[in-house]
């Protein structure tokens, strides 16, 4: 299978939304609420409704999620050791750690859904959204937990006011207790799923910054080389460690190569931290996904 030209369709809705957004009208006064839309409305709608869409079988999934929580576990641990490390813990200055480390361990779901959809169809589908379902809460937390304890910020308060941890949390618990969404509400849904795909990678492309990747190089490339190659080395270990199938791996080890999540520097920039060096390194991440997701696909696999 030829992985690069699977992600050909992401990765194009990617370049169109940067050059709207850098050569056209359409720039960043217009972007900007449509990220809000996205990240506020219609990816919650998109996530509840691929978690409630199919029953999810704990016992069938566990080694999955297993596989997917120890990866994103050690990539958190990876991301957070980094000041700590003797030779590069003295170049790395903390505020733009605590802002950054997140760049190492989110991913980015837009891609994920679309492409577990082309891999592996609706089983694809469902396995990518029990990963998110489960590690989007934990991944929230660890991007959070950093930035709130530097900047004294409400931890709990970011976390309840995230639509995605809250649109994740609600999913599961509906799909544990047999909720499906009523038939006559189902096509509304299925559209505004639908638009969040594309209307979100647009938007992670009208997001690109190239101005301040130089700004701290080796807190840079730590976080980016964590996300892109030993994350996925990590996932190609848990896929044998836990003796997940075919389709279970391939998900895996799509999941463990994603971009980082474009919504990092919202984040970042919210609470009070540098939105521009962040959005740089989502910018270089989303990149090199380009690069990762092939070898982690065609490579590994």
């Amino acid at each position: 299978m030829n992985y690069a030209q699977l992600l050909l369709p992401d990765f194009s809705l990617i370049l169109i939304g940067y050059l709207l957004c850098r050569y056209t009208p359409l720039n960043r006064s217009v972007w900007q609420p449509v990220e809000s839309l996205v990240y506020f409305l219609l990816f919650p709608v998109l996530l509840f409704q691929s978690i409630v869409k199919s029953p999810i079988h704990v016992g069938e999934a566990s080694g999955l999620i297993a596989a997917g929580v120890l990866s994103g576990l050690l990539g958190i641990g990876l991301a957070y050791s980094l000041p700590r490390l003797p030779w590069i813990g003295q170049r790395i200055d903390p505020r733009d750690h605590a802002a950054s480390a997140q760049i190492a361990f989110r991913f980015n779901s837009f891609i994920g859904l679309a492409l577990a959809e082309r891999l592996a169809g609706p089983q694809g589908l469902l396995l990518i959204a029990v990963l998110i379902g489960v590690c989007v809460p934990m991944f929230n937390i660890a991007a959070v937990w950093p930035m709130a304890r530097a900047g004294q910020h409400g931890f709990l308060r970011e976390l309840v006011r995230n639509p995605l941890i809250v649109a994740t949390a609600t999913g599961l618990v509906a799909n544990l207790l047999g909720f499906r969404i009523p038939a006559w509400i189902e096509p509304t849904v299925s559209r505004i799923s639908a638009s969040s795909l594309a209307l979100g990678l647009m938007a992670a492309g009208a997001g690109m910054q190239f101005g301040l990747l130089t700004r701290g190089k080796a807190l840079s490339a730590s976080v980016l080389l964590i996300r892109h190659l030993i994350t996925p080395l990590i996932g190609l270990g848990m896929a044998h460690l836990f003796q997940l199938d075919t389709v279970q791996t391939t998900v895996l080890l799509a999941f463990t190569a994603l971009p980082t999540a474009s919504t990092c520097y919202v984040l970042a920039a919210r609470m009070g931290y540098n939105g521009p060096y962040v959005a740089g390194l989502v910018t270089l991440s989303t990149v090199l996904g380009v690069v990762s997701l092939p070898f982690a696909l065609g490579v590994l696999r």
